[in-house]
Protein backbone atom coordinates (compact mmCIF):
# COMPACT_ATOMS: atom_id res chain seq x y z
CA UNK A 1 0.00 0.00 0.00
CA UNK A 2 2.82 2.38 0.81
CA UNK A 3 4.27 1.69 -2.61
CA UNK A 4 1.06 2.84 -4.37
CA UNK A 5 0.83 5.86 -2.13
CA UNK A 6 4.34 6.97 -3.13
CA UNK A 7 3.50 6.60 -6.82
CA UNK A 8 0.32 8.65 -6.52
CA UNK A 9 2.17 11.54 -4.89
CA UNK A 10 5.38 11.45 -6.94
CA UNK A 11 6.41 14.10 -9.50
CA UNK A 12 7.14 11.61 -12.27
CA UNK A 13 5.63 12.74 -15.57
CA UNK A 14 4.86 16.29 -14.45
CA UNK A 15 7.66 17.73 -16.63
CA UNK A 16 6.07 16.20 -19.71
CA UNK A 17 2.69 17.67 -18.81
CA UNK A 18 4.21 21.10 -18.18
CA UNK A 19 6.03 20.94 -21.52
CA UNK A 20 2.81 19.95 -23.29
CA UNK A 21 1.10 23.02 -21.83
CA UNK A 22 3.91 25.57 -22.22
CA UNK A 23 5.52 24.50 -25.51
CA UNK A 24 2.61 25.43 -27.86
CA UNK A 25 2.41 28.88 -26.27
CA UNK A 26 6.16 29.38 -26.73
CA UNK A 27 5.99 28.27 -30.36
CA UNK A 28 3.08 30.65 -31.02
CA UNK A 29 4.99 33.52 -29.39
CA UNK A 30 8.04 32.74 -31.54
CA UNK A 31 5.94 32.71 -34.72
CA UNK A 32 4.32 36.03 -33.76
CA UNK A 33 7.78 37.51 -33.19
CA UNK A 34 8.92 36.28 -36.61
CA UNK A 35 5.78 37.72 -38.27
CA UNK A 36 6.29 41.05 -36.50
CA UNK A 37 9.93 41.12 -37.52
CA UNK A 38 9.07 40.37 -41.13
CA UNK A 39 6.50 43.19 -41.18
CA UNK A 40 8.88 45.72 -39.62
CA UNK A 41 11.85 44.89 -41.85
CA UNK A 42 9.66 44.77 -44.96
CA UNK A 43 8.19 48.16 -44.05
CA UNK A 44 11.66 49.63 -43.74
CA UNK A 45 12.69 48.22 -47.11
CA UNK A 46 9.51 49.53 -48.74
CA UNK A 47 10.28 52.98 -47.26
CA UNK A 48 13.69 52.77 -48.90
CA UNK A 49 12.15 51.78 -52.24
CA UNK A 50 9.77 54.77 -52.10
CA UNK A 51 12.65 57.14 -51.32
CA UNK A 52 14.74 55.73 -54.18
CA UNK A 53 11.83 56.05 -56.60
CA UNK A 54 11.03 59.62 -55.53
CA UNK A 55 14.64 60.70 -55.89
CA UNK A 56 14.93 59.05 -59.29
CA UNK A 57 11.71 60.70 -60.51
CA UNK A 58 12.79 64.14 -59.29
CA UNK A 59 15.90 64.25 -61.49
CA UNK A 60 14.04 63.75 -64.77
CA UNK A 61 12.75 66.59 -66.89
CA UNK A 62 9.45 65.19 -68.14
CA UNK A 63 6.59 63.51 -66.34
CA UNK A 64 6.73 60.48 -68.66
CA UNK A 65 10.44 59.94 -68.03
CA UNK A 66 9.92 60.46 -64.30
CA UNK A 67 7.08 57.89 -64.22
CA UNK A 68 9.18 55.29 -66.01
CA UNK A 69 12.28 55.94 -63.91
CA UNK A 70 10.34 55.79 -60.63
CA UNK A 71 8.66 52.50 -61.57
CA UNK A 72 12.04 50.98 -62.47
CA UNK A 73 13.77 52.34 -59.36
CA UNK A 74 11.07 51.02 -57.02
CA UNK A 75 11.11 47.56 -58.63
CA UNK A 76 14.90 47.41 -58.56
CA UNK A 77 15.08 48.57 -54.95
CA UNK A 78 12.51 45.99 -53.80
CA UNK A 79 14.37 43.29 -55.71
CA UNK A 80 17.77 44.34 -54.29
CA UNK A 81 16.34 44.31 -50.76
CA UNK A 82 14.95 40.80 -51.27
CA UNK A 83 11.29 41.79 -50.90
CA UNK A 84 8.91 39.54 -52.80
CA UNK A 85 5.56 41.29 -53.03
CA UNK A 86 2.48 39.20 -53.74
CA UNK A 87 1.25 42.38 -55.44
CA UNK A 88 2.95 45.73 -55.77
CA UNK A 89 2.00 49.13 -57.11
CA UNK A 90 3.81 52.42 -57.53
CA UNK A 91 1.87 55.69 -57.78
CA UNK A 92 3.82 58.78 -58.83
CA UNK A 93 2.63 62.39 -58.54
CA UNK A 94 4.81 64.38 -60.93
CA UNK A 95 2.98 67.69 -60.49
CA UNK A 96 6.20 69.35 -59.34
CA UNK A 97 7.70 68.90 -62.80
CA UNK A 98 5.07 71.19 -64.32
CA UNK A 99 5.78 74.25 -62.15
CA UNK A 100 7.79 77.02 -63.84
CA UNK A 101 11.58 77.07 -63.53
CA UNK A 102 12.58 79.04 -60.45
CA UNK A 103 9.67 77.80 -58.35
CA UNK A 104 9.87 74.94 -55.91
CA UNK A 105 8.26 71.67 -56.97
CA UNK A 106 8.12 68.18 -55.50
CA UNK A 107 7.59 64.66 -56.76
CA UNK A 108 5.76 62.20 -54.49
CA UNK A 109 5.89 58.43 -54.85
CA UNK A 110 3.71 55.92 -53.01
CA UNK A 111 4.81 52.28 -53.03
CA UNK A 112 2.32 49.61 -51.94
CA UNK A 113 3.46 46.03 -51.40
CA UNK A 114 1.55 43.00 -50.13
CA UNK A 115 3.93 40.88 -48.03
CA UNK A 116 3.14 37.18 -47.79
CA UNK A 117 2.87 35.75 -44.24
CA UNK A 118 1.11 32.49 -45.06
CA UNK A 119 4.34 30.50 -44.89
CA UNK A 120 4.43 31.02 -41.11
CA UNK A 121 1.38 28.74 -40.65
CA UNK A 122 0.31 30.60 -37.54
CA UNK A 123 -3.38 30.56 -36.62
CA UNK A 124 -4.85 34.04 -36.31
CA UNK A 125 -2.19 35.71 -38.46
CA UNK A 126 -3.46 36.93 -41.83
CA UNK A 127 -2.00 35.31 -44.93
CA UNK A 128 -0.68 38.65 -46.18
CA UNK A 129 -0.14 42.20 -44.97
CA UNK A 130 -0.31 45.22 -47.27
CA UNK A 131 2.31 47.85 -46.48
CA UNK A 132 2.39 51.35 -47.97
CA UNK A 133 5.12 53.97 -47.93
CA UNK A 134 5.18 57.48 -49.37
CA UNK A 135 8.25 59.60 -50.06
CA UNK A 136 8.66 63.09 -51.48
CA UNK A 137 11.69 64.53 -53.25
CA UNK A 138 12.30 68.15 -54.21
CA UNK A 139 12.75 69.01 -57.88
CA UNK A 140 15.74 71.28 -58.58
CA UNK A 141 14.01 74.63 -58.99
CA UNK A 142 16.55 75.96 -61.54
CA UNK A 143 16.73 72.90 -63.76
CA UNK A 144 15.08 73.06 -67.20
CA UNK A 145 11.82 71.07 -67.34
CA UNK A 146 9.63 69.69 -70.05
CA UNK A 147 10.64 69.51 -73.68
CA UNK A 148 12.38 72.88 -73.75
Amino acid sequence: MARWSRRLHSDEGSAAIEAAIVLPALIMFLCLAIAGGRIVTSGSKIDSAAEDAAREASIHRTAAAAQSAAQSAAAESLNDEGIKCASASVHINTGGLSVPVGQLGTVTVTVTCTVNLSDLLLPGVPGAKTLTSTATSVVDQYRQRGDG
